[in-house]
């Protein structure tokens, strides 16, 4: 693994990194993405009658546990990347690429991030354990060479949205550690995220587009070479219509009352879909999200009906699930 400061742009001026470069590198501000851990929990304490009291202990330190290992991905992530990101209009500014790095300073982080983020896991439970080594994983094959996932087009998008079901089963375990989430769950949580990420690519592709810095955007990431705004577009659809319909699975095998939250699920799809056709949008840096109330507002909305419809019994939906014939008389 290279050195960053052969492609530094500023290296060469003698700016070394200071502690608080080191600490930007670790990305706490994307610990918001943990969001992606909490239906894990709530799902877990609901289909296992568990009380929230039993488990805070657990869920306390699972999160610390998931933010330390986040980190140390990102580490890697920055330090790796440091290369392509001078292409970046936004990236270019990362302490990676404007500060010259010890890279004695920047393994020593990642390798103690790993330690903190594993013996944490280890005090949450086994199943916990080993899903924050899949964590650990799924970020070198995306990172590291010869594999690097983030540069081959398509299983860029796949490999790093594998990370959902990853946060998914993560809470899940803070909660249960004798069982898995249901598959169905997971494949649509992992369909969501690709469908995340291939609308965040969009954005970045027409904004490009837009400021004429295509060539720029394809020296920062290769797969950036193979696609169109058509594909990137078709195939978001492709993955919203696996993540509907394994969600829909989801929904009528485990509580069929959830079943009228789809339309709300549907409503969040078109609403991040609007966001990414937006100019500037704000799909290009996801932790920006929260600052869309529109896509906020609709997020509040699906918690409070999915909190309704788990107390609230409706047997009709029942007899309506079941197969049936509409009979015709005199046919």
């Amino acid at each position: 693994m290279g050195s960053v400061e052969a492609s530094s742009p500023v290296a060469d001026r003698g700016q070394r990194a200071n502690l608080a470069d080191y600490v930007a590198l670790a990305r706490p501000d994307h610990w918001v993405k943990h969001v992606f851990i909490l239906p894990g929990v709530v799902l877990a304490l609901v289909l296992h009658d568990r009380s929230f009291g039993d488990v805070l202990v657990p869920v306390l330190i699972g999160f610390a546990s998931a933010a330390a290992i986040a980190s140390a991905n990102y580490v890697l992530n920055e330090w790796l990347d440091a290369g392509s990101d001078v292409h970046h209009p936004i990236k270019s500014e990362r302490p990676a690429v404007r500060k010259q790095l010890n890279p004695l300073v920047v393994y020593t982080e990642y390798i103690g991030l790993v330690v903190i983020g594993l013996l944490l896991a280890m005090a949450v439970s086994k199943l916990f354990f080993w899903t924050s080594c899949l964590f650990l994983i799924s970020g070198l094959i995306y990172n590291v060479p010869p594999i690097r996932t983030k540069e081959k087009v398509y299983l860029d998008v796949l490999s790093e949205a594998v990370n959902n079901p990853i946060r998914l089963t993560l809470g899940w375990a803070m909660v249960d550690s004798t069982t898995l989430p249901p598959s169905s769950l997971l494949l649509a949580y992992w369909m969501g995220g690709a469908y995340l990420m291939t609308l965040k690519r969009f954005a970045e592709y027409r904004s490009a587009i837009v400021t004429g810095t295509l060539e720029a955007l394809e020296r920062y990431r290769r797969s950036f070479r193979h696609y169109t705004e058509s594909s990137l577009l078709l195939v978001a659809f492709l993955y919203a219509l696996m993540a509907a319909f394994f969600l829909a699975v989801f929904l009528i095998k485990y509580r069929v009352e959830y079943l009228l939250s789809l339309p709300i699920f549907a409503a969040l799809f078109v609403s991040y879909l609007r966001i990414a056709l937006k100019k500037e949008s704000s799909a290009q840096a996801p932790e920006r999200l929260f600052h869309e109330k529109t896509l906020v507002g609709i997020s509040v909305l699906l918690v409070v009906v999915l909190m309704l419809l788990t107390w609230i019994d409706i047997p009709l939906l029942e007899r309506l699930s079941a197969p049936h014939y509409i009979v015709l008389s005199g046919g």
